[in-house]
């Protein structure tokens, strides 16, 4: 993998502030590789997504920070700088249904993902041979509502024993604590099928086929305290009619949160989403 830097930018809109990053980057010798921008009329936020090669770049990988600090100042700027060779540990969470699983580890093993998998947790025991059969550490913590507090304590303490950064629901079908989501803002991603909210809870798929709907589709998101709320990463829809049985509607309804969330985690992973807003208006800037 080629030894990169990322800057993401988001500030108020003002003259210059393309010429002002990119300027920065090639008088001191940087490639810039990708970049890609974007303007918010409504509230007059800029947002830059900037990658350059640090070959040739005569500002030492360590000092970087310290160097865009004072443009950042100067443009009033929120900031991230990472690096193309940094691998973000990553923790899958999931429960009975195991297609998202299962995608996600095939991929991880082809090396689509610029992360690691060190650690499965799971409120079934059945994802123990699966995370057995490609070599990531499974932990069993079956979470009743009595024991809840305790095991997400518990949870959170294999967390941070196995530095993960982020973590996966791959169709984890548990509730998270406002605490858990609080540790990891915007480092949680979710998928789920988009028939809410006239559809939510138990045995969707039944009820949208006896209403007869025509599309179905799945949405990946993170996780906000506020259940299947948080801001939108990635959604995609299919088609289904008549023909279609229960069983079918599934099968494509799966289909599509394994593309989406995938996306998703691609996206996460790659360093291409910013979260901006606030209380009910948060949402995603994801750069191509």
């Amino acid at each position: 993998m080629k030894d990169n830097a990322i800057l993401l930018i988001s500030c108020p809109d003002r003259k210059g502030l393309i010429a002002a990053v990119t300027d920065f980057v090639f008088s001191r010798g940087g490639n810039i590789e990708h970049a890609d921008q974007h303007v918010d009329k409504d509230r007059n936020i800029f947002f830059m997504r900037i990658e350059w090669s640090l070959e040739g770049f005569d500002i030492p990988r360590g000092e970087i920070s310290g160097c865009f600090s004072r443009l950042a100042e100067k443009f009033d700027m929120e900031w991230q700088l990472h690096f193309s060779r940094e691998k973000t540990n990553t923790a899958l969470f999931v429960s009975g249904e195991l297609h998202c699983l299962y995608d996600i580890l095939y991929r991880y093993s082809e090396g689509q993902f610029n992360i690691n998998i060190p650690l499965i947790i799971s409120n079934h025991p059945e994802a123990g041979e699966v995370a057995e059969s490609f070599g990531v550490d499974f932990e069993f913590i079956p979470v009743e509502k009595e024991n809840k507090t305790e095991q997400e304590e518990l949870q959170l303490q294999l967390l941070k024993k196995y530095e993960i950064e982020t973590v996966v629901l791959a169709r984890y079908m548990q509730i998270l604590t406002g605490r858990f989501v609080d540790e990891y803002a915007n480092r949680i991603i979710n998928v789920h099928h988009s028939f809410l909210p006239a559809f939510a809870g138990a045995r969707p798929y039944e009820r949208a086929f006896r209403r007869g709907v025509k599309v179905i589709g799945a949405t990946s998101h993170y996780v906000t305290e506020k259940l299947d709320d948080g801001p939108i990463i990635e959604q995609d829809v299919a088609r289904v009619s008549h023909r279609d049985s229960v069983r079918e509607m599934k099968r494509k309804g799966q289909d599509l949160e394994k593309a989406v969330l995938s996306r998703a985690l691609k996206w996460h992973s790659d360093r291409k989403i910013l979260v901006y807003g606030s209380s009910e208006e948060v949402k995603t800037v994801v750069f191509d």
